[in-house]
Formats: C-alpha cells, structure tokens, sequence
C-alpha cells in the first residue's frame, strides 16, 4: 500500500493541533510523550477515533500533576494503512515519543510490535483484536488491554452453551480476524458441549448478507454467531431483523460489539442480540461517574464512552503509575523496564472491578456477557445493555499455557 504526501501532511496536522497535556515543556524534569493512534476519519474512527485520544488526555490530565510527571499527547490518524501507521511510529520515536496507545488495528498491531520492540519504547494496545499480540508474537514492550480474539470467543462460546445454545452457525469475514475469532469460538463451544454447524466466510467490505443469513436461518442453529465488526456488523443486524431471525427463535451473539455499533442498529433491531464486553458505561455508579468525567473531559457528548475507551484511560494511568515509580528518566531510557513494572502492580481502576497485567503481556480483568434491551426495556439514552453473566478473569481469558508466549518461562 502507498503512502502519499497528503497521507503523512494530514497526520502530522492532525497531531499537531493536539495540545500538551499534564506539563510544559519547559520544565527540566524529562517530558514523557504519549502517541495515540488509530482511525479518525473512516469506518470506526466510533470505536476509538478522537474518544481514545479524549480518554488518554483524561488520564494524563488526573495523574500526572499528582504524579510529579510532565507528559505531552500527540495524535494521528493512520488511515488503517500498516505501511503509514509504521512510517508515523518513527517519526514519533525520533521525536522523542515513549509510548504509542490505540491502534485499532490487528494488522498495525502486529506490523509495530518488532519496531517498538527494537527501539525499546511501549505499546498500550487498548483496541486491538488479534490474541496473537500476547501469544506467539507477545513483546516485553507490549501491554494488550480491553479485549481480544480469544477472550471474546471464549466467555460467549462457554456461556451460551451452558444457557442452551448449544448449535452454531458463523457469519464472517473472509479476514484473519474473523477466522481467528470463529476457530477461537469453535474450541470453546465444544469444550462446553457445542457444536458449530456450518459457517459462511464473506468478501470483505460487503453490503448484503441475505444469502448467508437466509443458509443460517435455515440451518436452525441456535446461535448464529456473527464475527463482522463496524459497519458490517451493523449490517447484518439490521438485515437479520427484516428476516425475522430472532422472531423464529434464533439468537444472535455478536463477536465484538461497542456500544457506538448498537445505537447506530437502533434497539428496535438489536434487540435481544448478545455480546461480551469489559465495560459498559451504565453498569454501576463508577462507570457512569467515569463518564461524567469523560464528558468534562472533552468526549463526545452525542456518544458514550465503550470498552476501548475506558481502557485508553485505564491504560494510560496504569502506565504513568509505573513510569512514576521507575523515574521518568530511566522509564524514558527503556520501555520494558516500564512494562515489567506494570506487570508487577495491579490495575486500579474506578471501573474494573479487579485487574491485572500477566507476563505474557494480557490485561486480565472480568467480562461480561450483555443482552440488548428492548425498545420497551430502554428507560433512556443509551440504556442498552442488560446484564446476563458476569465472568472471573480466570475463567475468561485464554490460560497462559495455550498463548505459546515466549516469554514465559517453562
């Protein structure tokens, strides 16, 4: 893929019109810079876009003062180009940057890892699908918050099973995401007793899923397990209510879900569907609070904040924590000294009921697993989410045994 002039004159603006936040540059104490990059502009600037870049500057805005630290954040939009995000990441770590937070993209996930590796700086991956960035391509510069492939299959797989679900069948994208989600699913479905029917990989972008959803609605499985993301997810959806799916008895339960895609489907079509998530803004006193401030805080006050936002803010502080307790000038010499130190310090957060960090690199925090509520259910804006389960961390993530980390010692 090329990278133009205009690509890289548009980012660069985009990060510069950012301004610093939680110190000045003036300041002898070493200035720690913070990266946030991920899609701005096309389709799921939603699901991080400038909400990431407003929860990082919230973070940085409520610990670095406490912490005695001086941090700038910069931003860029990478167009969901790996080739641009690289060229981006060395001009910010010839400038000074420590820690690069987002991505919003497997492929740039995993196109950046060597690099940040190689420069010894952090990567705060707080959107990011693929489980292979704590598995066999895991990093000792590389913290992987939110969600992954194999969290996401796993707590829905197991769970839906043990309510009944019992028959699958899978609508994907013909993309390394979908496979990995759908084989991650398939084991844990028949671990629980499960059996996937059959499955339909579709051409990636695609508009119209009535042929593999009339296949799915006549196979009669259970479940149909929808492994699209964005607009496609929802898509198939809204189409998925004009057949009438789930009016037949059939559930939907989406892979990976934010809470952006359910208000743009409208309740009166997600209803009922399933997902599983590691925040919701509504869920208790400390997630509303946490939007509040959010909203303070510059956050799009039309939208709320979702699961990779909250952990762009979560992140954030947890990796100032430790930059504060290693020294900035030494947390500014290596970035996996950084992570080591988080990995040794457990996640506080107003909204994570628990957390912490393991050695191969996976924030481990509980899931959740939601319903969508009904038109009638929904007392306000935004009240989407209805509580079915809530899952351990032990039981939700992937066992460091079967990520094949090489970091972690036998």
């Amino acid at each position: 893929m090329t990278i133009t002039k205009r690509d890289l004159l548009t980012s660069a603006l985009a990060a510069g019109m950012l301004p610093i936040a939680g110190g000045a540059r003036a300041q002898a104490k070493p200035t720690i810079r913070i990266g946030v990059m991920n899609d701005q502009s096309s389709a799921y600037r939603d699901n991080g876009g400038l909400g990431s870049v407003a929860c990082v500057r919230m973070a940085v805005s409520e610990f670095a003062p406490k912490l005695g630290l001086a941090v700038e954040v910069i931003s860029a939009d990478h167009g969901n180009k790996p080739d641009l995000a690289v060229s981006l990441a060395r001009q910010w770590l010839d400038s000074g940057v420590d820690a690069i937070c987002d991505l919003q993209n497997s492929a740039i996930a995993l196109a950046l890892n060597g690099l940040m590796r190689e420069r010894d700086k952090v990567i705060l991956a707080t959107n990011v699908g693929t489980a292979e960035i704590t598995g066999k391509a895991c990093s000792p510069n590389l913290v992987h918050f939110a969600y992954d492939s194999a969290m996401l299959a796993r707590v829905a797989g197991t769970q839906l099973v043990k309510d009944g679900g019992d028959t699958w069948y899978f609508i994907r994208p013909d993309y390394a995401f979908g496979r990995a989600i759908q084989d991650d699913a398939t084991a844990a479905i028949e671990r629980a007793g499960g059996k996937v029917i059959a499955s339909i990989a579709q051409p990636f972008p695609t508009t119209d899923f009535s042929s593999a959803l009339l296949q799915a609605q006549q196979s009669k499985a259970k479940i149909i397990g929808i492994a699209n993301g964005g607009d496609e997810l929802v898509n198939v959806v809204k189409q998925a209510g004009e057949f009438g799916i789930m009016q037949g008895g059939q559930h939907l339960a989406a892979m990976l879900v934010f809470i952006n895609n359910v208000h743009s489907m409208g309740l009166q079509a997600a209803q009922g569907l399933r997902l599983v998530s590691t925040f919701y803004w509504d869920r208790n006193d400390q997630s509303r609070a946490f939007t509040k401030r959010a909203f303070d805080a510059g956050f799009d006050r039309s939208m709320r904040p979702n699961m990779s936002h909250a952990a762009c803010y979560a992140g954030t502080a947890h990796y100032l924590k430790a930059v504060a307790a290693l020294g900035a000038e030494a947390a500014k010499r290596s970035g996996a000294a950084v992570v080591a130190r988080m990995k040794q310090m457990p996640i506080e957060s107003d909204f994570y009921d628990s957390g912490a960090i393991r050695e191969d690199g996976r924030a481990v925090t509980p899931a959740y697993l939601f319903e969508i509520k009904t038109p009638a259910e929904s007392k306000a804006d935004w009240d989407y989410y209805k509580l079915l389960q809530t899952v351990p961390a032990d039981q939700a993530w992937r066992p460091l045994s079967e990520g094949g980390c090489p970091l972690i010692r036998s």
